[in-house]
């Protein structure tokens, strides 16, 4: 019979003991028929449940169907490639299951000559994605009957929802393969669900499709422009990453507005978002300007608090504190992150009474500083005005409230620490 020799698990373990010889037995010369082997001893799970110890990169699953793929120890660091083969394998075994039952009972529903309009009213109904997967395919099998855009518009929107971005393409390639079949929130439905699985080369096609369309009312609207501009800001801080998006996005407000698409307040406060985080404040600022002259919508909170943001961040605090101004002036109140960039930018140069002020002012308005603010007025007080000054505008922070005990402490000590270190 076959079993595990003792070495292999001796490699693993150099320094246990020398009872892994209860697994070191030979191979019989007889030929009877072999018992199982004691492949599955080997394999890490069993080691690490066995002595609770992991072994060193170790390969482990957390769907325990899956582990049965790979009972090999690596050395080394895991390749990328090898790393996305067992999360798809892991995927792949966690995929649920057809309800027989609940699809039988839906499919009930149905009249023996039903129509479309009928069939989207059963889809609507069920929170099952599967069982609308599996109704849509039962209904294309049927005789005499054909998709129509309430159809394919409730089985795309149930499987986006639910993130089943490989069924949903293979709806959306149904559609596309009819060109009778077209409407604006349908292709609408299709560039949002593909911009929140990150498919931009998809959802672009699709817009393009939609430019191409010979139906007036499944031309792009201002909605699927917002959907493409939510998408390509959405991309993180990295200031480069939004430099680049920030070229697209350009181009798009420019073919939408030779389209004649008004752009709304939503349209407007991406455009400066975008530069402001692409860092072109001075675009930002030009389109903040002719907002209520060239376009007809006003400003808003987030369009000022954007602006306040992008204008500290390059040092640029005179300007923010106009803004500023105007923004109280139109009866909005600007919000916690305006705040911090303002006291920060006010406190780096030197301006610690404006500092101050704008503090209390946060908390009348029940905004909120972060620790980095608190951080940077006490040092800079500190620097300009001797650390008691600055102890004693912490113990203000905490008389009203605005400190917990643990971030007053940390603060002290810091101020204590560089207090000691000029000392030296």
């Amino acid at each position: 019979m076959f079993t595990l020799r003792g070495n292999k698990f001796q490699r693993l373990q150099p320094n246990k003991p020398s009872y892994y010889s209860i697994f070191s037995l030979t191979r019989s010369n007889s030929r009877t028929p072999s018992l199982p082997t004691f492949q599955s001893l080997s394999n890490p799970t069993f080691l690490f449940l066995l002595h609770g110890e992991r072994p060193k990169n170790a390969v482990f699953f957390r769907n325990p169907s899956a582990a049965s793929y790979s009972s090999r120890i690596y050395k080394g660091p895991i390749p990328r490639t090898l790393r996305r083969r067992i999360k798809k394998r892991e995927r792949a075994a966690a995929k649920p299951v057809l309800n027989e039952a609940l699809f039988q009972a839906a499919k009930s529903q149905l009249p023996p000559r039903f129509t479309p309009e009928e069939l989207h009213d059963v889809i609507a109904l069920q929170e099952d994605p599967l069982v609308c997967l599996e109704l849509f395919n039962w209904a294309s099998q049927q005789h005499r009957f054909r998709h129509n855009v309430l159809t394919y518009h409730a089985t795309i929107k149930k499987l986006g929802a639910a993130k089943m971005y490989e069924e949903m393409d293979y709806v959306v390639n149904q559609v596309l393969a009819v060109s009778s079949i077209a409407s604006e929130p349908l292709y609408n439905t299709m560039i949002y669900y593909f911009t929140e699985a990150r498919k931009l080369v998809r959802a672009v096609n699709i817009f393009k499709r939609m430019c191409d369309c010979r139906k007036l009312d499944s031309r792009p609207t201002i909605r699927t422009y917002n959907i493409l501009f939510g998408a390509l800001l959405s991309r993180g801080k990295n200031s480069y990453i939004n430099h680049m998006y920030m070229e697209t996005i350009r181009s798009l407000f420019k073919q939408m507005v030779d389209d004649g698409i008004e752009p709304d307040i939503f349209c407007l406060n991406s455009m400066i978002k975008g530069y402001v985080l692409s860092l072109h404040v001075n675009d930002a600022l030009r389109i903040f300007h002719q907002m209520g002259t060239i376009y007809e919508c006003q400003p808003n909170s987030f369009s000022y608090d954007y602006l306040i943001h992008g204008l500290c961040a390059q040092g640029r605090t005179q300007n923010a504190r106009e803004i500023c101004e105007r923004m109280k002036k139109s009866g909005f109140v600007p919000s916690s992150k305006s705040y911090n960039s303002l006291v920060n930018s006010l406190a780096l140069e030197g301006e610690i009474d404006e500092a101050v002020k704008f503090l209390w002012e946060m908390a009348e308005n029940q905004r909120w500083a972060d620790i980095i603010t608190y951080r940077t007025v006490s040092d800079e007080m500190s620097r300009q005005r001797g650390t008691r000054e600055a102890l004693r505008f912490l113990d203000q922070l905490q008389e009203k409230k605005l400190v917990d005990r643990q971030t007053y402490q940390k603060i002290v000590y810091e101020l204590e620490d560089n207090t000691h270190y000029e000392s030296i």
